[in-house]
């Protein structure tokens, strides 16, 4: 059985290994949560398997959790809330440091346009594997996009 990944995040450099490992995921936007008073924002993906991903496959996907701590606010934009079965293809995720460090923003890029803005008073991200992974037909294509 394959090892689920466990990364964590408190800085842009640690980011962008999260948003590797993020990229191209479904998301259901019934599984994007903000818990207004915990100040935590968190999102159930269903995270392709790139680090296991041959050219040809076997190609997998396995759920895991991402949350981000010390949230301040989250906006979006062209993320349809009143369709929470919509899915959605995360295509990219970064940060924009504050004026006054260590806060900032975190964007989470989406498939079509959507976006999602995480305000937060420090950066301090998660990815977690929650499960065993399954197999899946395809590999993301970005040529295709």
């Amino acid at each position: 059985m394959a090892v689920g990944l466990k990364l964590m995040a408190e800085d842009a450099a640690d980011l962008d290994i999260i948003a590797a490992a993020a990229q191209d995921a479904l998301v259901r936007v019934g599984d994007v949560a903000f818990d207004k008073k915990a100040r935590r924002f968190t999102a159930l993906i269903n995270r392709f398997r790139w680090e296991a991903a041959g050219e040809h496959g076997p190609f997998e996907r396995v759920r895991s959790a991402l949350s981000f701590e010390s949230v301040l606010n989250v906006k979006s934009r062209k993320v349809r809330h009143d369709a929470p079965d919509a899915l959605a293809a995360v295509l990219q995720i970064g940060f924009t440091p504050a004026e006054e460090p260590p806060g900032g923003v975190v964007r989470v890029l989406l498939a079509g346009g959507g976006e999602i803005a995480v305000e937060v008073e420090c950066l301090d991200a998660l990815l977690m594997d929650m499960g065993a992974p399954w197999r899946t037909p395809r590999r993301p294509d970005h040529e295709k996009l």
